[in-house]
């Protein structure tokens, strides 16, 4: 398979995240879209690794990965805490959280 089809499918993926991340209001929806923006940038950094034939672009992929593991940790606490106060996942909710 040519590596310029990994581009679009990562291009699609990108897109959808992105329009994932400005239409909803749901803070777990929005951080399903942000991974799934991560995922197409992995696939670029992969998919351009393989054309010019190094690794250089599978190690930022793996470090991208170990990046958004520590930011769906943070991200997941953020949500369970509003959730508790307000009894809501919306992201509307979330600017009430001021002191």
């Amino acid at each position: 398979m040519d590596p310029v089809n990994y581009l679009y499918l990562a291009a699609l993926l990108f897109t959808i995240g992105a329009f994932g991340v400005l239409i909803r209001r749901n803070a777990i929806v929005v951080f399903m879209c942000i991974e799934l923006m991560l995922n197409a940038a992995n696939l670029t950094l992969v998919a351009f690794s393989r054309m010019h034939g190094n690794l250089d672009g599978q190690i930022m992929a793996f470090f991208v990965m170990v990046v958004a593991a520590a930011e769906v940790v943070v991200g997941l606490a953020i949500i369970v805490m509003l959730y508790r106060s307000r009894h809501s996942a919306s992201v509307d909710d979330a600017s009430l959280m001021k002191l």
